[in-house]
């Protein structure tokens, strides 16, 4: 898909928990006759929106089918794990997983951690989403494992959360659709990839690319003309109507002469 193709914005989906204001700030400066909107969606939902081309690109949490979408992961969170504020873990600054094995664990249906087997005791129903499970956290209905910016997110003076060890982590990525790699998608890869403005791994124009090419094209034509880079003279040719050059030979023979002493009569 060619650069004339794309939209007049850039359209940019990212699912909670995080935030990509620092893109967005850099994507204003570099490219404000561009507007670039934000769409928060579910993480449940953050790969289908890219297929149907509601979004341009947007940052999702792993794993993903990249059989038609591609996908850069950026950084992996830390897990917690919530509990209400009065509970036995609120004493320590990080627990295990077999910590939590007489627990009541929530599983939301929108959990994103690749579970082999979650830990602890199963809940009898399985809630809709997140912030339902916090509900039921808060409640005193079992406790939840969530990626560290969800627990920050939803953060609720009733609940406390400590890092815990043993279990999956969240990876978020910047994905798109592979078939729909638009010139601005290439520009907001480069804005998260750190690139600056002038990076020569950044997105050229057509006359950036012309007029890069016109100057080798002349740089070629000045080293063929006499007395050029290209010309007889500088590779040492002697000039017409002149005899050959003395060799270094010559030159250090007359040298020895010079410096030999004269005898005396």
């Amino acid at each position: 898909m060619t650069g004339s193709e794309t939209s007049p914005s850039f359209r940019l989906a990212y699912v909670p928990g995080v935030t990509p204001a620092k893109w967005v700030r850099i994507w204003n400066e570099r490219l404000p006759d561009v507007p670039l909107t934000l769409h928060q969606v579910s993480a449940d939902e953050a790969a289908e929106v890219l297929r149907s081309g509601a979004a341009d690109a947007g940052f999702l949490r792993l794993p993903v089918d990249r059989t038609d979408l591609s996908a850069i992961p950026l950084y992996t969170e830390t897990s917690v794990v919530v509990a209400p504020k009065d509970h036995l873990i609120a004493a320590f600054d990080e627990v295990s997983v077999d910590d939590l094995a007489d627990e009541i664990m929530q599983h939301p249906l929108d959990d994103t951690l690749d579970w082999e087997r979650p830990p602890g005791r199963p809940a009898i129903e399985r809630p809709a989403t997140t912030p339902d499970a916090l509900e039921l956290v808060a409640a005193g209905v079992g406790l939840l494992i969530v990626p560290q910016s969800l627990a920050r997110l939803y953060h609720r003076r009733d609940l406390i959360y400590r890092t815990i060890t043993g279990t999956p982590q969240s990876q978020v990525a910047l994905s798109w659709r592979e078939d729909r790699t638009t010139d601005q998608v290439e520009d907001f890869i480069g804005i998260v990839r750190g690139r600056t403005v002038n990076s020569s791994r950044g997105r050229r124009t057509a006359d950036e690319a012309q007029q890069k090419s016109s100057g080798k094209k002349d740089q070629k034509a000045q080293q063929g003309q006499p007395g050029g880079k290209g010309g007889g003279a500088a590779r040492g040719n002697a000039p017409a109507g002149r005899g050959p050059r003395r060799g270094a030979g010559a030159a250090a023979k007359d040298a020895g002469r010079r410096g030999r002493p004269r005898r005396r009569s």
